[in-house]
This record gives structure tokens, C-alpha cells and sequence, in this order.
């Protein structure tokens, strides 16, 4: 099996202009994340690495880190859209297309490489992974969603095959006699989802045709798209074990907030 991981890398951002090329303790974002892809393939020449952007000074910083670039429209709509171009701007012929997000330095190695064992062991059309949420964790997302009801998206999965039924910006599902729950476990019912995703090549092509979904608008998750169109997304579970579970780089509070949690690991 082939796979493919592409990382978009815009340099349009609202709220952090050249976001990619940040420095994060001295690091750029993109070294950060291209770094984790590299850490996830494991030397597997079965596994490449390329970076989809839309800009020159990008591809150049890509480039002296000694990855692949491919240059993508600057008018793809969705970072899906950007990783279906660079899918075929890359020639590489892959089974397998991980879309790993160039603005989340923190994502576990070992998330991607689930998701790549996962296909190749029960291909499908597509997967994404999720991670149980302990109840203090789920104290706390209930908290944030006070006030920033549309951050977190939960999910709602066949434990037995890991076939997404939904996901949601609400807390899913509704938990009815959670005391005993909570007596019974150190673990909520709820599953928390992490913003990667890894196609099939077919998929991913379909994917990109199909008009954006009823549901997809409502809720503004785009894999939403997948589900209403009756095919399949598996959820892989996955655990931090402990790590930072930070969300992506959007601001420059965010850069202060990366560099807090870094400095705060173990260091080599």
C-alpha cells in the first residue's frame, strides 16, 4: 500500500499572516509539522511526505528543510480540496491520502501512523481519529462550551467497527443517569474528535465533486459531507497518554500559548 501524507501549508491567515512560517521556540510551524509527518512514516519508503501550498516563500522554506512541495491553487475552498490537488500535483500514485493540518504542531506521531495501519488493515473510504474524553476532560469541554459553544466536535461511533454514525459541535450523546456512569468508569461515554483525516484515493477524488452537505453548513464540519453521502468514515481511537492536546495555530496568542506547553515537556 502506498500512502501519501500531504501537509497544506497557506500563507494567507486573517488573524497570523505567513502562519506556516512562524517560529514556535525558534522553529517554524511547518518544520514542526513536517517533522511529525517524517516521525510517523518511520522510514517506510512506502510513505511520502509533501507539502501543499499556495505560496512561493512557503514552498522555498519546504524546500531548505529538504521536503517535497507542490504548488496547489490559491482558491482551493477547503484544505481537503488543497490536499486533492497536491494528490495529483505530486505524482505519486497512492492507495492511502492522510491529510495532516500544517497548523497542528502538536499532533502525536503515532495518531497518524494509527490511521495509516487502520486502512491497511480494513480499507475503507475513509478514517479520522477519536479519543475518550475522562470525565474531568469532559467537565472542562462542557465549561469552554459556555462560552465557545463551536469549539470541540464530538463523535458518535459502532464500537465494534469504528463506523462514524455523527459528528457534532454538540457534547454527543446525551448521558442520562451520568452519576452511576461516573461511578462505574474514570471514562465518559463521549468521544472526542481530532481534526486529521486519511482518504482513499477513490474517496478522496469523490469527495471533492460532491456539493457541501445540509448537515455539513449547519454544524460546519466537513466531514459531515462523507456521512450524508452514505459513505463510510471509521473512527480510530487513539489516546495522548498525557501530551499536550492543544488545537491548531491561529493567532499569535496561540504561538504563546505552543511555546508555554513546550517548555513544559521533558526535554531530550
Amino acid at each position: 500500500m502506498k500512502t501519501l501524507i500531504v501537509i497544506p501549508a497557506r500563507f494567507g491567515s486573517t488573524r497570523l499572516p505567513g502562519k506556516p512560517l512562524a517560529l514556535i521556540a525558534g522553529q517554524s510551524l511547518l518544520s514542526r509539522v513536517i517533522d511529525i509527518a517524517h516521525q510517523a512514516a518511520k522510514g517506510d519508503p512506502s510513505i511520502h511526505v509533501v507539502v501543499a501550498t499556495d505560496d512561493q516563500r512557503i514552498g522555498d522554506h519546504a524546500a531548505s528543510l529538504g521536503a517535497d512541495w507542490v504548488m496547489t491553487p490559491e482558491s482551493c475552498p477547503t484544505g481537503t480540496d488543497r490536499v486533492f490537488e497536491a494528490a495529483k500535483a505530486s505524482g505519486q500514485e497512492a492507495d492511502f491520502v492522510v491529510n495532516l493540518q500544517g497548523d497542528a504542531p502538536f499532533t502525536p506521531p503515532d495518531f497518524v501512523a494509527a490511521l495509516i495501519d487502520s486502512f491497511r488493515a480494513a480499507p475503507c473510504d475513509a478514517v479520522t481519529p477519536v479519543v475518550n474524553l475522562t470525565w474531568d476532560e469532559l467537565d472542562k469541554l462542557r465549561i469552554s462550551k459556555q462560552t465557545t459553544p463551536f469549539s470541540g466536535t464530538t463523535a458518535v461511533f459502532d464500537p465494534q467497527t469504528g463506523r462514524a454514525h455523527w459528528f457534532s459541535k454538540n457534547i454527543l450523546p446525551a448521558l442520562r443517569k451520568e452519576a452511576k456512569l461516573r461511578e462505574a468508569s474514570p471514562f465518559s461515554p463521549v468521544w472526542r474528535h481530532v481534526g486529521l483525516y486519511g482518504y482513499s484515493r477513490v474517496m478522496l477524488e469523490r469527495f471533492v465533486a460532491l456539493p457541501e452537505g445540509t448537515f455539513e453548513k449547519l454544524e460546519g464540519l466537513e466531514q459531515l459531507r462523507v456521512i450524508e453521502n452514505g459513505f463510510t468514515l471509521r473512527c480510530v481511537p487513539v489516546s495522548y497518554n498525557g501530551r499536550p492536546a492543544m488545537t491548531g495555530i491561529d493567532a499569535p496568542e496561540d504561538i504563546a500559548r505552543a511555546e508555554s506547553l513546550l517548555s513544559a515537556l521533558p526535554q531530550p
